[in-house]
């Protein structure tokens, strides 16, 4: 600050309105959290679901490696959404989008993911989110 300005002036204020939406670009938005904490929540709970599963019947298939791979990125995508890598919010979809592909063979399951597809890509790739990504895969 120049000798003699007390910070009152109009280019003061304009710096803390500046600073303050700086700053609200840096938080994650509400969507992303819930998001983040629900891939988390659906691959923690099916990787137990489907190991206790796998134990309970004593035998190992192709098929469980896979679903439990796709449980853990489920689990990657939950943390690293949290963490605000964009890259995260790209596999989240992907992995939803998979999820719709598989669904073909019933007509509710793929209504049910259709929507969660819609309503994740929407809420991970609004302006809001893509500001928060944007921000911290910058450094910011």
């Amino acid at each position: 600050m120049p000798p003699g300005d007390s910070g009152a002036g109009c280019g003061s204020e304009f710096n803390n309105r500046t600073e303050l939406h700086l700053g609200e670009m840096n938080k994650r938005p509400i969507t992303v959290t819930f998001i983040a904490c629900l891939y988390l929540a659906v691959g923690a709970a099916g990787f137990v679901f489907h190991s206790r599963e796998i134990l309970a019947r004593h035998a190992f298939h192709l098929g469980d490696a896979m679903v439990e791979v796709t449980e853990l990125i489920a689990l990657a995508c939950g943390l690293f959404l949290l963490r605000g890598q964009n890259w995260a919010r790209w596999l989240a979809a992907g992995w939803m989008a998979f999820h719709v592909a598989i669904s073909f063979d019933s007509k509710q399951k793929l209504v049910v993911h259709v929507v969660f597809f819609v309503l994740i890509v929407y809420s991970l790739f609004r302006s809001d989110a893509t500001a928060y990504f944007r921000k911290l895969s910058e450094g910011g």
